[in-house]
Formats: structure tokens, sequence, C-alpha cells
């Protein structure tokens, strides 16, 4: 009998996995980018290439964590897997003009499709779980 932590595929909604498929290829875009920030860094500029290659490598490295766990339906990683989507956006919007325009579209899409996937009503009830407090509130009527 397959358990939980053997199955190939976890028990997570459809909505969810694809979310986390994005979640994990924005961090792993993330990693990458701050490695090649790492190896353009010159020593004019030698404390900013650090400080910025450190940042996109650990926040991508965080949002492969949370995209791991949106596919495990933990709820811990719904927030901070919302809250990079709307700074997503918000950076979309200020690349929309001019010849940044393709990035605005490479993060606004991507970005669009992973809330419209984490609102959908069956991840929202992957997320909430068993024994939500609403859940527990609706049995004692």
């Amino acid at each position: 009998m397959e358990t939980p932590s053997t199955r190939p595929w976890p028990d997570a909604p459809r909505p969810l996995l694809v979310a986390a498929v994005l979640v994990t290829l924005e961090g792993l875009f993330g990693v990458g980018f701050g490695i090649a920030e790492a190896f353009h860094t010159t020593p004019a500029r030698a404390t900013m290439g650090v400080t910025t290659s450190l940042f996109f490598a650990v926040f991508g490295a965080a949002l492969v964590g949370c995209a791991w766990g949106l596919s495990r339906s933990a709820a811990w990683a719904r927030g901070p897997v919302l809250i990079a989507q709307l700074l997503a956006l918000g950076l979309a919007w200020n690349f929309k003009d001019g010849d940044t325009w393709p990035a605005s579209i490479a993060l606004a899409v991507p970005a669009v499709a992973v809330l419209i996937a984490m609102l959908r009503p069956e991840s929202l009830a992957a997320l909430d779980g068993p024994g939500h407090p609403d859940e527990d509130a609706d049995e004692d009527r």
C-alpha cells in the first residue's frame, strides 16, 4: 500500500501543482540570475555585485522551497509565494515601457498564472487543510 510519502505525485490539486511548477521555474531563474551576477561582478562594484547575487540566489532557493511546500499543500508556503507574485507584478508594471517590455511580459504572465492557480477553490481548500478553524466552526452549528 502506498503511503503519502511514497506516492510519485503529491495529493495537491492540479492547479496547486501547476503553481508549484511555475514557482519552481521562477526560483531556478532567480538562482541562475544570482550565479550570473556573481560571475559578472567587477571590482568597481564588488559590494553591489555580491549582495545582488546573494539576494537573488537566496530568494530563488526560498521560492523553490516554497514551491515544494505548495506541491505538498503546505499552508506555510501560501504567503511567501503570493507576496513574490505581487512583487513580480509590481516589477512588471515598472518594466512596461521602452525596451524592457519583454521583461514585463516574462514577469507578469507566470505571476498571474500562479495567482489564478493558487486562488482556485480547490487550491484554497487544500491549503486550508482539514481542521481549519472555519471548518471546525461549521461543524459546531
